[in-house]
């Protein structure tokens, strides 16, 4: 918005058509003022009818030059979604049909999407968040299903080592099948 020293007047930004929030801005500004004091009620109200009806930031200028703290700043621009934290979102949603292949992409993109909307302020903290918690989901499923094919291999192997192990020769070679016991020899 422009409030304040015109900076951009003479390049032509001052002609630019001033959005509501701009407006906003401007009467903050001068309710501020006014309850510091710098301003009568009637400057204040004759200020803020000003500034509501302004179509130009030069017009919006106009209201706060002479007052101290005025200067221009930048327009600001609308935030958008961060797409690091699209493109999480989509690779979480996207394990549904790829498998496990997009699942640490989902992870890694979802923490550096949360890092960069904490600094920047941009939109998208949901589908980031979304992101990771499907790429963690998948991570702990299959760590899941993974101990459960191990403990249904490892359920069905200790018989079988069991019993080889019981009738192994001492020297290794084929397994011994047991023979009952002889009775002892006669005079022997």
């Amino acid at each position: 918005m422009a409030v304040g020293h015109y900076a951009w007047a003479n390049n032509g930004r001052g002609q630019m058509r001033a959005a509501d929030v701009d407006r906003d801005r401007a009467v903050g500004f001068l309710t501020t003022a006014f309850t510091e004091g710098r301003l009568t009620k009637d400057e204040y109200d004759e200020r803020v009818e000003t500034a509501l009806m302004a179509r130009t930031y030069a017009d919006l200028d106009l209201v706060v030059t002479d007052l101290p703290g005025a200067r221009g700043v930048p327009v600001v621009r609308p935030r958008g979604t961060n797409g690091l934290a699209i493109a999480s979102l989509a690779c979480g949603i996207s394990q549904f049909m790829l498998g496990p292949l997009p699942t640490i992409p989902a992870i890694v993109l979802g923490h550096m999407a949360r890092h960069q909307i904490k600094r920047t302020g941009e939109d998208g903290a949901g589908l980031a968040l979304a992101g990771l918690m499907l790429g963690w989901a998948a991570v702990i499923f299959g760590i899941i299903a993974i101990a459960g094919i191990a403990a249904v291999v490892a359920s069905h192997a200790p018989h079988a080592v069991f019993e080889h192990s019981i009738h192994a020769k001492p020297g290794g070679g084929p397994p011994q099948v047991p023979q009952p016991a002889q009775p002892p020899a006669p005079g022997g």
